[in-house]
């Protein structure tokens, strides 16, 4: 198994970020140009990773829906920093901390409209570790 930690700086404000092209970058070089199974992880407990359409405002309507699932208001128990910081603790819940992607021929396997993002609602965190790993 190959594996790589990426750094992404997601901001100060919900986000979806892109993280497709160092994900295509990894696989190309971690597999050698072979088959292999890329598992995307993001070792945060207020981020996720989705797999998404990215250039037709989908990660507009993903970031809609989740503010209308989990509002940045004082509800939430686990109330420390930033109002509303407890949704962030939650939003693993919905959108898992990885996902698992195929490699074939050195290539992601995603399907034509599919990119790789980071999904973050935690202001108070912007600077995201991402650990990429091949098996080949």
């Amino acid at each position: 198994m190959k594996t790589e930690t990426i750094r992404v700086h997601t901001g100060h404000s919900d986000s979806v970020y892109d993280i497709t092209p160092q994900c295509e970058e990894f696989a190309r070089a971690a597999s050698g140009g072979g088959d292999g199974l890329l598992h995307v992880y993001v070792p945060h407990a207020t981020a996720g990773v989705a797999v998404i359409e990215l250039g037709a405002h989908s990660d507009q309507d993903l970031l809609t829906v989740l503010t209308d699932l989990l509002p940045a208001d004082d509800r939430w128990k686990h109330a420390h920093g930033s109002r509303g910081h407890g949704r962030s603790h939650v939003l693993p819940a919905f959108v898992a901390p990885f996902t698992l992607l195929p490699v074939v021929s050195g290539r992601l396997a995603l399907g034509t409209w599919q990119s790789v993002a980071i999904v973050d609602l935690n202001a108070d965190n912007p600077d995201r570790q991402v650990r990429l790993s091949l098996v080949g």
